[in-house]
Formats: structure tokens, sequence, C-alpha cells
């Protein structure tokens, strides 16, 4: 591991056991058939539904305003798919960060390489544009047995023991992992040809943003990743994962690279990134992370939508 990889000796006090424990769970869960553990992630997704009525508020809100075609009953049997989803994910991270390769590597299946192939044939690093759909770690894992140099952009975790072994875990995995706060060095990567992972779309407030539409409606969003392309002529890779119905595992496709991205301007570049992952989440709506306040930013008068 690098020389910045966190020591784990700091969270030995009493303090820090019931995290202990709860990634001990989750280690031996890895260890299960992977019919399991979507059986488990569904338990879970039914008991987080009921015990968090303030997530559950947020996904009603969120799918409320992306989706007004549906009606009450549907938009909730969707909320109990997303939930289910988000749950899924939290044994998916276990099956990343310790499953071994032979058995991941029977999991999934992965289209569009040539378009990487190609966006590397320029010469030039890549930038890798995702979105948070609930598939997001599993689908690093996926992408690292394909992508040489492939260097996550991540933000930090609230809780200091679970930020601590997912960085443990993440740099054993990948070429290196990138703060999102830190773009000197994202940029300096990408100027020497490493693959940058990038989901831009969480609500991190009017600095650095535009409101563009997403799903209609006007959201904060980041400028970040025109800004990046700008700085290093990299192409911006759009890719989509997903879990694929059943036991079937996960379909993780590789798009074409943005043509004639970034424009220059700054609303049009951000509308033209969440018309992409717009595109995405419209095919497979429950596997979104739809308990994040994604519209937590408003304009100027507008009021709060999650009250």
């Amino acid at each position: 591991m690098s020389d910045d990889t966190p020591s784990l000796r700091p969270f030995l006090a009493p303090r820090h056991w019931p995290m202990w424990l709860g990634l001990g769970l989750l280690r031996l869960c890895a260890l299960l058939p992977y019919p399991a553990l979507l059986l488990l992630g569904g338990g879970l997704g039914r008991l987080m539904y009921r015990l968090i009525p303030k997530r559950r508020h947020i996904a009603r809100t969120n799918l409320r305003l992306c989706f007004p075609e549906l009606d009450e009953t549907a938009r909730e049997k969707l909320v109990r798919a997303t939930f289910r989803a988000a749950a899924i994910s939290v044994f998916e991270n276990a099956l990343s960060w310790w499953g071994g390769e032979r058995r991941l590597r029977r999991l999934y299946r992965i289209e569009g390489l040539e378009n990487y192939a190609a966006a590397r044939a320029q010469g030039k690093g890549v930038i890798l544009l995702g979105g948070h759909y609930t598939t997001l770690e599993i689908s690093g894992r996926f992408l690292a047995f394909h992508i040489d140099g492939l260097q996550p952009i991540y933000k930090r975790a609230h809780n200091p023991l679970y930020e601590a072994v997912m960085v443990r875990q993440r740099r054993r995995l990948f070429d290196d992992l990138l703060q999102s706060t830190d773009m000197r060095t994202i940029v300096r990567n990408v100027k020497a040809g490493k693959t940058v992972w990038y989901a831009p779309d969480q609500d991190f407030g009017r600095e650095r943003s535009v409101f563009a539409p997403f799903f209609g409606v006007a959201t904060a969003t980041l400028t970040t990743t025109a800004r990046l392309a700008r700085l290093t002529g990299a192409p911006v890779l759009p890719y989509v994962s997903e879990r694929l119905p059943g036991a079937q595992g996960y379909r993780i496709a590789l798009l074409p690279a943005l043509e004639g991205f970034p424009g220059g301007d700054d609303l049009a570049d951000a509308t033209r990134v969440n018309a992409v992952l717009e595109q995405q989440v419209r095919a497979m709506p429950e596997q979104y992370l739809w308990i994040h306040r994604r519209f937590k930013t408003r304009p100027e008068g507008e009021p709060d939508l999650y009250r």
C-alpha cells in the first residue's frame, strides 16, 4: 500500500467497536453466495424503508419531482425498489472490497471497450463520467479489471473508521485514489495519462456550480467536468453500471466519448452532462441514489423542496 494509506491503530478504542462489528459482519457476508447477498439486501431495504423516515421523504420528493407522470402507487413502488437497491449496495461494497477476483469476473459483462480504446488512442488521459448509481462501488472493481491506471475521485466518508477502511481497500484495488477537493492532483494525473473515474451528480452548493436542468428541475450542477476536460484536453467517456434482474449479475457499458465537449459555456456543458446521466437513469430508475437530496440548493427565491 502507498505511504498515505491510513493506519487502523487509532481506531482500537471502544467507541469504534460498533463500527468494527458492522465491518466484520460485512466481511463475513462477502463469503456468502451472490443470490444470498441479494436476499439480505432485500430484507435490509425493507427495514431501512420503515426505520428511516427522513430518507423515505427525500426519495419520495425526488421521485415526485422527476417522475410527475407516475401516479402515487407507482411512485411508492419505485421508492421501495430504491431502498432495496441502496441496501443491496451495502453488500456489494463488501463483495467489491473482499471478494476474490475469480468470483467477481463471473458476475458481470462489459460492453464498449472499443470506445475506451478509441479515447486512449488520442494519447491523453481519460475522464470516465459516471453517476451515483447504487452499483457505483462494485462497478469500479469491474472496471479495474480492464483499465490500467484507474483512479477514482471520491468524497470523504463521515465516519473516520469507515473512511480509513474504505481508503485502504480502494488503494489495494486501484492505481490511486483522488479526493474531490484536490483538483491540482487530479489535473496532474489526467495530464500524465491516467484514467480518472468521476461522478459529479451530487449537490455541493452554489460554489463552482450552475443551475442546469435534471429531469426538468433546475439543479445545482458542478462545472468541474467541463473544467477538467478543458484543462487536460482529455476525452470524457460516459459509462453506466446496471444490476441485472434476478441473480444475473451486472452490465457495464462504456459509451462513446462526448463530441465537442467542453463547448465553452458552463451552463450548456452542465446541461449536457445532466442529460447524459438522465438518459441512463430513466432506463433503470430504481438503481439511482434517490435518497440523496439532489435538489437541496435552490435558485434565489425558491423554497426548500424537502420541507
